[in-house]
């Protein structure tokens, strides 16, 4: 017979203190105990590598989304994570959730001496100031560009280079010359092209990519959020495509395999995604 775990009752928002967490770390050292969940006890931090990119991304679509049930819900996610992760390093005598809330305290603390300490700032410039000061003094000067994950994605991690080498005048001087830079690259990408050198071409495409990546920074863009908003737009006009193709044409052909394959003209697939252009999709 299962264990019985209370759950915690919700509290008046002015009543939480952050005290339920250890129910959370409760419940996970149950599903990592020898008798607990056979799936749970067979993870990994790389196995859970992916769970924590999906989770991070779906806290990300709920806060776009303006829903706080779908955000509350989808923190939890995160958090568990968190406490996964924080409970398999337990298992592997490294460290344990205790830590982990202790190193992120001590580094607010430390990082916030206007508000615990005694330095008096002028306003949030003055903060980030020095927030960077703190973590040269932490850390020493590991380089400029330390600190960034590779894992970001990658135009979101090329915009942050762009950012930061900038910062120590490494820049053009106006947005004319990284405009002018992406054209420099589209050169160089069609040559490459031309002489059908493949590896040629990836390199090359990635200098463009990253040009217009700088681009979007002196135009005060997001280039991440930029390339999203045209992926959904760009899904909304397709939904609209398909949508057509099946009243027009009882769907896509199907290849042996069941895949929607080619087989309506590109000509009446533009007309359709001409349609949902005109109707603001």
């Amino acid at each position: 017979m299962g264990d019985r775990f209370d759950l915690p009752s919700r509290l008046e928002l002015q009543e939480q203190r952050g005290e339920t967490y250890p129910r959370l770390v409760a419940i996970m050292q149950r599903l990592l105990a020898p008798d607990g969940c056979p799936w749970d006890r067979e993870q990994s931090y790389a196995s859970l590598r992916k769970y924590v990119l999906e989770e991070a991304c779906e806290v990300i679509d709920a806060i776009d989304s303006g829903r706080s049930e779908a955000l509350v819900d989808e923190l939890g996610d995160l958090l568990l994570q968190v406490v996964f992760l924080g409970e398999l390093a337990r298992r592997d005598g490294t460290f344990g959730p205790d830590d982990v809330v202790s190193a992120i305290t001590s580094k607010l603390v430390r990082r916030h001496p206007h508000v615990f300490g005694e330095v008096e700032v002028s306003g949030s410039d003055e903060v980030l100031s020095n927030w960077d000061k703190i973590k040269l003094q932490e850390y020493g000067d590991r380089g400029v560009l330390a600190g960034l994950p590779r894992s970001f994605p990658a135009l979101a991690r090329a915009q942050r280079m762009s950012e930061k080498v900038s910062q120590v005048g490494f820049d053009w001087p106006d947005a004319r010359g990284s405009r002018d830079k992406v054209s420099e690259e589209l050169a160089e990408l069609d040559d490459a092209v031309a002489h059908e050198s493949k590896e040629r071409v990836e390199s090359e495409l990635g200098d463009v990519l990253f040009a217009l990546v700088n681009f979007a920074r002196h135009q005060g863009i997001d280039a991440e959020l930029a390339l999203r908003k045209t992926a959904d737009r760009f899904s909304g006009r397709f939904a609209h495509v398909e949508a057509r193709v099946k009243e027009e044409h009882g769907g896509f052909p199907l290849n042996e395999r069941g895949k929607p394959t080619r087989g309506v003209p590109l000509e009446t697939l533009d007309g359709y995604w001409n349609e949902a252009k005109e109707r603001g999709l």
